[in-house]
């Protein structure tokens, strides 16, 4: 191992430890692991990430981060403090006090302290494709072996290597790879390899087939809703031919092979029901939203304390609420999983921290998001290119549609933290003022 780091060049060793959480998300998580949490090993790598980036910091004896940068990953600390203090249970409140803090802080921290410019960014980039590639491949296999996650009475659910316990991993692992390839492939830099078009579009078509396999409506909404955004920003032009790829091979993969077939057509379908015939699974996030909002209102500044909300949920939820989800396949038996969260990021964070806590969170995502837009249209317009920005836009938008019928939880959760690290890195790097720089001479510095 260590003759193996040697020979890698030394510009490029500070970018192992990104990988490695990434690649590590390719092993299956521990039985039991699930939507419910578990340590897994990407977990374990993330947690080196950040100790190998508190070393170079203290070794370089340099400031890490920008003014901005600084602000903006100390806010959200001081709700999850707050909320922590108030947490009903010590040790839940201290545990959930780390898993924030590391999705949200230390792991995005350290990924925009170690990048170095747009080669080490596109480099993750292309890892988290390559990773979306293998579990969708995995998800594909499941479905037409009918050893998948149970859906409707069938064993063809596409989970990848993340289980029945986590039935959203692998769609949102394959999505954010889908918006990385879409990203990529749109308006590539001067500086980007020759094939970077035409490899990252037949990628991002053919991720659209174990997005499709999910069954995953969130993941559907949330992609339509990211990848429009980034063609809209990437201009008319080169919208117009990514989109026409990806409708025609849509309709050739669902209409043509007639992929997931009566299955898919009825989950896509289900959509637009939500409101008029819900399912169960709806039935049950309208009964946690509505005790989110209601523990809110007791304790609208602080919430009730970080875990909180599984101890309180069964004092404010409506008696629609079913004792817990049913999981099975994909080499695990029938069980019920308890529902131990609202399903929307947004209501859980309001519920256990207050509007002090979303507010310092949540604006700091939309900071963010500002940010990032700006530095991409100054990129576009001074000509450098902006495949890094779309990649970065299209991850946040992506994400934050998602949290708005979704939350933190399970193995995927650390690549949550890697991809708001890449969007920390395009809209708060120090570079020109079009965006960070491609050339070497702005590739070493975050502040």
């Amino acid at each position: 191992m260590v003759t193996w780091i040697r020979a890698v060049p030394l510009g490029a060793r500070p970018l192992l430890p990104v990988l490695a959480v990434v690649a590590l998300l390719a092993v299956p998580p521990p039985s039991g692991g699930g939507e419910g949490g578990g340590f897994t090993v990407a977990d374990a790598a993330s947690a080196l990430l950040v100790l190998f980036c508190a070393v170079r910091v203290v070794r370089s004896m340099a400031l890490p981060l920008t003014r901005a940068a600084a602000v903006l990953f100390a806010l959200p600390v001081l709700g999850l403090t707050v909320a922590a203090l108030g947490a009903r249970d010590p040790v839940l409140g201290v545990t959930g006090l780390g898993r924030y803090l590391q999705v949200f802080v230390l792991v995005p921290a350290a990924v925009l302290v170690l990048l170095r410019g747009r080669r080490d960014f596109r480099t993750v980039a292309a890892s988290i494709v390559l990773l979306a590639l293998y579990q969708g491949a995995l998800g594909v296999t499941q479905y037409l072996t009918g050893t998948g996650a149970s859906y409707m009475g069938d064993d063809v659910r596409a989970v990848g290597t993340f289980g029945a316990g986590d039935v959203m991993g692998m769609a949102t692992v394959v999505a954010f790879g889908l918006i990385c390839a879409v990203g990529l492939a749109l308006d590539p830099a001067p500086g980007a390899i020759r094939l970077q078009r035409p490899i990252a579009l037949g990628c991002a078509l053919v991720l659209l087939l174990p997005l499709a396999l999910s069954f995953s409506r969130g993941a559907w909404i949330a992609t339509v809703v990211a990848v429009g955004a980034q063609l809209l920003l990437a201009g008319v032009r080169g919208a117009v031919r990514v989109l026409a790829a990806v409708t025609a091979s849509a309709v050739v993969l669902i209409g043509g092979f007639g992929v997931g077939g009566a299955m898919l057509q009825d989950r896509a379908s289900s959509i637009t029901r939500v409101a008029d015939a819900p399912d169960q699974s709806v039935t049950d996030r309208y009964s946690m939203w509505a005790a989110a909002v209601d523990m809110w209102r007791e304790q609208p500044v602080t919430g009730v304390g970080l875990k909180g909300f599984p101890a309180h949920r069964d004092s404010y939820a409506s008696l629609a609420l079913s004792s817990g989800s049913d999981t099975a396949g994909a080499g695990m038996g029938f069980h019920v999983q308890a529902l131990l969260s609202p399903h929307n990021m947004y209501l859980l964070v309001l519920s256990e921290q207050g509007l002090l806590g979303l507010t310092l969170l949540a604006g700091g995502w939309a900071a963010l998001l500002v940010l990032g837009v700006r530095r991409l249209i100054a990129a576009r317009r001074a000509g450098a290119g902006g495949d890094c920005g779309l990649v970065a836009c299209g991850l946040l938008i992506w994400q934050l549609v998602d949290f708005a019928y979704g939350d933190i939880g399970g193995p995927s959760t650390v690549l949550t933290a890697v991809v708001l690290g890449l969007v920390a890195w395009w809209a708060l790097a120090v570079g020109e003022p079009h965006g960070p720089r491609e050339t070497a001479s702005a590739e070493g510095r975050t502040g």
